[in-house]
């Protein structure tokens, strides 16, 4: 079954986000529109809406995670669900369960949405092949495959500051190879109608034959970032990589690191985004990711809105602005 077919159920309801890859490009607008909606809602003395009252959403991160496990957390409870935080350390697979009995468990127990974090590719798609009709799963990050709601917590950010995406040039810099994050970043622009994506590594850190994915080449960093609307920088990988990739971090830095210095290569109102958790003196400067065109910190506000979004989406709501 292709993973858009999984993603939607027989009226054509979103029932699992699983990745951002042949969505529709007003599936992503209703999101982002969605969000902005709930955007509002921290503004609020209350930060609550009624959305998921009496709805039980499951937290199933199988490696580590704060920044993303801790907003899906926040933005359930602000949809008023009741959330599960499991810690897969100490849960019953170390005792020899196996996934889909645990999983099963938890149906039993009447949860209704499963967040999976996951070190291999395809888990979260495995997950919602086997889990009963009325769960939903979210792709909270599966190996090296998609991190669709950071994706879309990227694109309204950058919609926030650029309005429109049809005349932006994005520059992705970083370890392109093993980053589910610009995959989806990629999917999401070329979706949305971004004119000119660029990605931007050393070779041995880009996969072969990117171009096939719609974007430009790039192993110049100063080349790369010229005239860019948008740069976003990755962590990176090191816990994925296996050989010498790199021949070192401070070389690395001085080749690709974003400094004031190349910054300056891109549009004097260029916005810096970045996934987290940062290297600095890395892939980034301290200076530029504390500086005045960073938005890394309105990322992770964004990331809330995004997530209520979407949750509230698969479980069959979307939020009125009265609401």
């Amino acid at each position: 079954m292709r993973q858009r077919d999984i993603q939607f159920d027989a009226s054509g309801q979103l029932r699992h986000f699983l990745t951002i890859e042949g969505l529709p490009r007003q599936t992503l607008i209703d999101i982002l529109d969605s969000a902005e909606n709930f955007a509002t809602v921290t503004e609020q003395t209350v930060k609550k809406v009624p959305l998921l009252r009496g709805k039980t959403i499951v937290n199933l991160f199988f490696e580590p995670s704060t920044r993303t496990r801790t907003t899906f957390e926040v933005a359930a409870k602000r949809l008023s669900a009741d959330v599960l935080n499991i810690n897969i350390n100490t849960s019953s697979t170390t005792k020899g369960e196996s996934l889909l009995d645990m999983l099963h468990n938890f149906e039993a127990m009447h949860c209704d949405m499963f967040v999976v974090r996951h070190d291999q590719s395809g888990a979260a798609h495995f997950i919602a092949q086997h889990v009963a009709p009325h769960i939903s799963v979210i792709n909270a990050g599966d190996g090296r495959h998609a991190h669709p709601t950071q994706g879309m917590l990227d694109m309204f950010t950058i919609r926030r500051h650029k309005k429109s995406f049809n005349r932006l040039v994005v520059a992705i810099v970083g370890d392109i190879l093993h980053s589910r994050v610009a995959r989806s970043e990629i999917h999401a622009l070329n979706i949305l109608g971004v004119p000119e994506i660029r990605v931007i590594a050393p070779q041995t850190l880009i996969p072969r034959n990117a171009e096939n994915l719609g974007v430009h080449v790039y192993h110049d960093l100063r080349e790369g970032l010229y005239g860019a609307d948008v740069i976003m920088t990755l962590r990176l990988q090191r816990e994925r990589m296996q050989g010498a990739l790199l021949p070192s971090e401070g070389e690395y830095f001085r080749r690709y690191g974003l400094s004031e210095k190349t910054l300056a290569m891109a549009k004097s109102d260029a916005i810096v985004l970045h996934p987290g958790p940062i290297n600095r003196g890395v892939e980034i400067a301290s200076s530029v990711a504390d500086g005045m065109q960073s938005v890394i910190l309105e990322q992770v506000s964004h990331g809330i809105a995004i997530r209520m979004a979407i949750m509230s989406m698969v479980l069959g709501r979307k939020p009125d602005k009265e609401d």
